[in-house]
């Protein structure tokens, strides 16, 4: 494909945003084609300065905007599964955020209707498969240098939550990027769950269940445990260490800019997950319009994202319950790899 990959972008919102500015000073090879948002006053602040963007409100209209050839879906979670099948019954290459679907049913949906189809078309965006740090330390544990995985150890803080944020969305927003990194990196589905809770931080919101503890079994026997905090209040932190038979490799704590000033010194802490995890996204979306511009659909997969909201219905069950509860996957469609890379 010699022209630019023309994209729809549903949602203009903080993530939606990013993409569109992402797409039209970033990433080589595309050009935003559409956008469509329910506030068409923040559609059109999102594509500020950008030429030749028709802005829509409804979503089938941006899909059938002249010049569209994939969809990049940012839009709230409740709404892809209908973006996903309308894109679908278009022959549009997808690429959706996180959550693919929030609830497993509709996830499972999306998977049987791509499977109908006989060919992927979708793409999950769960990012830090694309992250420099986490790439590396994959690489690693593919080689078997360090023999075979025995836990994972994972930390996600966040300096706030946004309003309306529940206890429920620790496990099924935060930790989802958890729960697939742990899938990507081991190569093995996550088969069980459990919630511990400490008594709660005096920066949660009253009623938020802020810290928990996760605790995942996987189908291979490594535990993966993640310490989630969304109102740490000093920075934004992902941290992963694999522990391995014959030895342990950690990541996330890369050097960050150090400020001495005042007689003190002071190391800048990320305070958003964009500044974080900035080059992923770039390098996720990159990979996404060439192999979309070479008619292939590669990175995580609907079944990846089935299996994450799976995970997390589970875990959510376990934080309501108290107890350790298993999670049940659906039979894997031959569409789709084991565990997707």
């Amino acid at each position: 494909m010699g022209e630019l990959l023309g994209v729809a972008v549903l949602g203009a919102g903080h993530m939606g945003a990013d993409h569109i500015r992402r797409l039209d000073r970033v990433v080589s090879g595309a050009r935003v084609a559409a956008v469509a948002d329910p506030d068409p006053a923040r559609a059109k602040e999102a594509v500020a300065g950008v030429d030749g963007v028709a802005v829509h409100v409804e979503t089938e209209a941006a899909l059938d905007a002249p010049g569209v050839d994939a969809v990049l879906i940012a839009s709230p979670g409740p709404a892809h599964e209908e973006a996903l099948l309308a894109a679908f019954a278009r022959g549009l290459p997808v690429l959706c955020e996180k959550p693919m679907v929030p609830e497993s049913a509709g996830a499972l949906r999306v998977v049987e209707a791509e499977v109908g189809l006989g060919r992927r078309l979708a793409q999950v965006g769960f990012m830090r498969r694309y992250d420099a740090e986490y790439r590396q330390l994959k690489s690693l544990l593919d080689s078997g240098r360090l023999g075979r995985p025995l836990m994972l150890h994972c930390v996600h803080r966040n300096v706030s939550s946004p309003p309306d944020f529940t206890s429920a969305m620790l496990v099924n927003s935060s930790v989802s990027h958890e729960i697939d990194a742990a899938r990507w990196l081991l190569g093995q589905e996550l088969t069980a769950v459990t919630v511990l809770r400490p008594e709660p931080s005096a920066n949660a919101p009253e009623g938020l269940l802020d810290p928990q503890f996760v605790l995942f079994e996987t189908e291979g026997g490594t535990l993966v445990d993640v310490e989630v905090f969304v109102n740490c209040g000093f920075g934004y932190q992902v941290r992963c260490e694999a522990v391995c038979e014959a030895g342990s490799a950690r990541i996330g704590e890369g050097r960050a800019m150090v400020v001495t000033a005042e007689g003190g010194a002071r190391e800048e802490v990320p305070r958003d997950y964009l500044v974080r995890f900035a080059d992923a996204y770039d390098r996720e979306v990159q990979a996404w319009v060439d192999a979309t511009r070479q008619g292939r659909v590669t990175g995580p997969s609907a079944w990846d994202g089935y299996a994450a909201s799976a995970v997390a219905e589970a875990g959510v069950r376990a934080l309501e319950s108290g107890g350790r509860v298993t999670v049940e996957l659906a039979a894997r469609p031959e569409l789709y790899a084991a565990v997707s890379g």
